[in-house]
């Protein structure tokens, strides 16, 4: 059976961790530092819900992603959904007027090897972290977080044809960030960033 006593050390290496990745959806430092906190005493509060049977991280992660949306719940009304002006044109910079790409996406190689690379997820971070207004927040909470559309559009007071726009432009931009930073061409190179 797993003690408090003997996560402790590891739970507090783990800390930046947890803190960065709860940044990277919340975009605030005390509301993430405050989720972070709430994951750390819900672990050492019943250490023998650790099983051992994933890694330790793994555990914190999953406590943290619910911790997150409760933080996203009681938070809602403070985060904005306004948008850039900038955006109503990415469509016409990436689409022409028959719907097909300006310039097609070139091969990105195997991608379950590239999203093994911790090079390209820290790519992808600064990418998310990137993205304007809501649309970083609203990527994680559907993609990191897995939160479905009604979860999503009730916790942010908005429509799902709202949030799907802003998912699909918020989609654009990673991926024209993705090609600046890590894919050139036809062939995978690593980051630049």
């Amino acid at each position: 059976m797993t003690e408090a006593s003997d996560i402790a050390p590891s739970l507090e290496k783990l800390r930046p961790q947890l803190i960065k990745f709860a940044l990277l959806q919340l975009r605030n430092a005390a509301w993430a530092e405050d989720a972070v906190s709430e994951t750390l005493l819900a672990a050492l509060e019943k250490p023998q819900a650790f099983n051992r049977q994933s890694q330790l991280k793994t555990w914190l992660i999953g406590i943290l992603k619910h911790k997150l949306v409760d933080q996203i719940r009681r938070n809602c009304k403070e985060l904005s959904t306004t948008t850039d002006d900038d955006e109503q044109n990415i469509e016409d910079d990436l689409f022409q007027a028959d719907g097909h790409w300006r310039d097609a996406p070139p091969d990105w190689g195997d991608p379950e090897h590239t999203l093994r690379q911790f090079e390209f997820m820290k790519v992808l971070e600064a990418c998310v972290d990137k993205l304007p207004g809501q649309q970083g927040r609203l990527f994680m909470m559907r993609e990191w977080l897995e939160l479905d559309t009604d979860e999503i559009c009730k916790t942010l007071e908005i429509s799902p044809t709202n949030l799907w726009v802003m998912l699909h432009r918020a989609r654009l931009r990673l991926r024209e960030c993705l090609e600046l930073n890590w894919f050139v061409g036809n062939k995978v190179t690593g980051s630049k960033a």
